[in-house]
């Protein structure tokens, strides 16, 4: 699985977690023992109201199990909410309620000017999603230009999204932001989203992060075979 290359311009539950960097082979779903039902709140997305996430959780790679298809400095594993994905090694992981679907899944620099964010997708297909973060009744960053709007793979399925944005609630006063939105259908048949975070002014990274987490992302309860480089 890999992106087309592109031109880069209720109770509350606790969600700690103890992340590691063994890549393994698969996916194991996690099992959540808690019988609190999801409230019916605003979209994953939604930057008007963030919610309040839970307590943080830092990981860094292991030398030791690091896999060779794996870029220098990333760190693969299997989160709680089931799904394999990798990320650099060293940030911080948080996670919140969702009215659809896997808890909100998001992955922090140390220094807050890097996010990746992990979701699954309520509308049928990527284009569909689209179709309603783009409309007027969607409430979107303030500052938001739409930069691009493309096919990310050769079958139509993935759809990408790149845009720049003044601020980000709940999210450090350090922009302007710069952001790559992946939605894209899964071998689970169900439509989920990475979206990678930068500023305008940093290294540019965004979109390494991004492929990375997508070539490696397995949705939560499948065996995926590890990546070849």
């Amino acid at each position: 699985m890999a992106l087309i290359a592109l031109v880069v311009l209720g109770t509350a539950v606790s969600l700690t977690v103890t992340l590691t960097s063994d890549h393994g082979h698969g996916s194991v779903a996690a099992t959540d023992t808690s019988t609190s039902a999801r409230p019916a709140a605003s979209a994953p997305t939604d930057p008007s109201t963030p919610p309040a996430e839970a307590p943080e959780t830092t990981f860094d790679p292991d030398p030791s199990t690091a896999s060779g298809t794996l870029p220098d400095g990333y760190v693969a594993y299997d989160d709680r909410e089931g799904f394999r994905i990798a990320v650099p090694g060293g940030w911080v992981r948080t996670a919140t309620a969702s009215r659809y679907g896997i808890d909100v899944v998001n992955y922090r620099s140390p220094e807050g000017d890097r996010r990746l964010q992990v979701f699954e997708v309520e509308e049928s297909t990527a284009d569909q999603s689209f179709q309603v973060f783009l409309s007027d009744a969607y409430p979107r960053p303030d500052g938001f230009v739409e930069q691009s709007l493309t096919n990310a793979d050769d079958a139509g399925t993935a759809v990408l999204l790149e845009y720049t944005a003044d601020s980000f609630g709940g999210e450090p006063d350090i922009g302007p932001w710069h952001a790559y939105d992946l939605r894209f259908l899964a071998e689970d048949g169900k439509i989920y989203a990475l979206a990678s975070y930068g500023t305008t002014s940093g290294n540019g990274d965004e979109w390494d992060t991004l492929d990375t987490a997508y070539t490696w992302f397995c949705p939560p309860g499948l065996l995926c075979e590890e990546p070849t480089a």
